[in-house]
């Protein structure tokens, strides 16, 4: 199992989330098994999300999706990500 972190900005987190929420089902079927929200203390703006994925193939072809790019672009997400993969040791 792999887990992909990414951390960026929004400009408005409901926005954010409800277009989040929206992608669920295309979510799963783009290979994401779990996957979970945090919000900084300081700034409600601030995410970070991690999704499951069976092999690191599998969430890097998320990452680099041109739909998830729309979504992401369509939900306020408002400047560079911060990404990072990991798996259980």
């Amino acid at each position: 199992m792999v887990r992909l972190f990414v951390r960026h900005p929004v400009s408005d987190f409901t926005q954010w989330k409800r277009a989040y929420n929206d992608f669920n089902s295309e979510r799963a079927g783009m290979g994401v098994k779990a996957h979970a929200v945090f919000q900084a203390v300081d700034n409600a703006n601030d995410v970070t999300v991690w999704h499951d994925f069976e092999s690191l193939d599998s969430a890097r072809a998320f990452l680099d999706s041109p739909r998830l790019k729309e979504v992401m672009e369509a939900a306020g997400v408002a400047g560079e990500l911060a990404v990072w993969f990991t798996r259980s040791a």
